[in-house]
């Protein structure tokens, strides 16, 4: 039976629990606060205050945000082969690999992001002939793919996976958090991006600390630039990766409205929030999600399926801030471009991965505010 949810009990939802070496920090400006202004003065002074979403903050989350010195985007190098994988003790796993290449390939292109469910992807389902091989296939079609349903006892699948990645010469590398959930089958999220298009910044990775147990697996967030041979100028962006539970769909993705309003307001200096992944909603059940003045849904009209009869997964983002978007996006079908039939592609996921096309360059600020999509006018 769903749990009751109150629209306002997110209370510490502007906080994050910091992993893999500290809290959230930046590309361009090492120096500034870790966090934005609101969140800084609630850190100093443990006071209360109002977020956007009316969530009224207590100082009890002063205790819980993490204020570590900031860390240097892109610090893993590259090379065509995945070495290791270090395990911090937070249950946090960052992929490394052999130091070969500092930089990779440098690329004026656009950013093709994406979002998966890989059904139960674990021990079982890479050992099968040849599915290593279909899922890195996919994986090479992007320059980032974030990925849910990692449920795996061992910490060798994901490593497993990428290192078939990057059999052919690739160079991609991977994030992937704790393991959460309230039953026995835990999961876990992951980032595998390629490292020639686009780097990381190993201490913005966090998972949103959730102490009302609003959602059954807490997003898992991470600061991402495009790699170009201006930094100062490249796209950045936060991912908030997310699967919401199949029972309890219109609280969680409710929740999630002030999980993307505090991701918003989580740095002074980054304005670009895209959340994705399998919301096991359509773009007409977001709730208060959708109803965010200015939100965009990228995938519409469509099923998102491998039995092509349901909508669950989508890339959100507000559409005034992330300009970068070019207006391209797509439903990756399985068995069209790998060349199954119906069952065999089942037997890689019951879902299909979207995606969505981003410049590489920062688009100016926003400086006025823009109306609700056209399907709550």
């Amino acid at each position: 039976m769903a749990r009751r949810k109150s629209k306002f009990s997110l209370l510490m939802w502007l906080v994050f629990s910091g992993i893999s070496g500290g809290g959230i920090t930046g590309y361009l400006k090492p120096n500034i606060p870790i966090v934005g202004p609101m969140i800084a003065k609630l850190t100093a002074k443990g006071e209360s205050v109002a977020a956007d979403s009316g969530t009224l903050l207590n100082n009890s989350a002063n205790s819980l945000l993490s204020t570590q010195p900031p860390g240097s985007y892109g610090a893993s190098t590259v090379s065509g082969q995945l070495a290791s994988a270090r395990q911090p003790a937070n249950g946090q796993q960052q992929g490394t690999v052999s130091a070969n290449v500092a930089a990779g390939r440098q690329s004026n292109g656009n950013l093709l992001i994406a979002s998966f469910n890989i059904q139960v992807l674990g021990q079982s389902k890479i050992s099968k002939p040849g599915m290593k091989e279909k899922l890195a296939h996919v994986i090479r079609q992007f320059d980032l793919v974030a990925i849910q349903e990692v449920r795996a006892k061992a910490d060798n699948v994901i490593p497993d996976l990428v290192a078939t990645v990057n059999a052919n010469g690739s160079r991609y590398n991977f994030v992937i958090g704790p393991r959460l959930g309230r039953s026995n089958s835990k999961e876990q999220y992951t980032y595998v991006f390629n490292t020639n298009t686009v780097e990381h910044d190993p201490s913005s990775v966090g998972t949103v600390n959730d102490p009302n147990d609003l959602l059954h697996r807490e997003p898992f967030v991470t600061r991402f630039r495009a790699r170009t041979q201006s930094p100062s100028q490249a796209f950045t962006f936060w991912m908030v990766n997310i699967h919401t539970d199949p029972d309890e769909v219109p609280e969680e993705v409710d929740a999630l409205a002030d999980v993307f309003r505090v991701m918003q307001q989580a740095r002074a200096d980054e304005d670009d929030v895209i959340l994705l992944g399998d919301l096991n909603a359509s773009e007409k059940q977001l709730g208060r999600l959708g109803k965010i003045p200015g939100m965009r849904w990228t995938v519409t009209g469509v099923t998102t399926n491998t039995r092509k009869n349901k909508a669950y997964d989508n890339i959100l983002f507000e559409e005034q801030a992330t300009q970068e978007y070019t207006g391209r996006w797509g439903v990756y079908d399985l068995e069209r471009n790998l060349g199954l039939n119906r069952d065999q592609a089942l037997q890689v996921s019951d879902h299909l991965p979207v995606w969505a096309e981003f410049r590489v360059w920062e688009a100016p600020r926003p400086t006025t505010p823009v109306g609700r999509p056209s399907l709550y006018n």
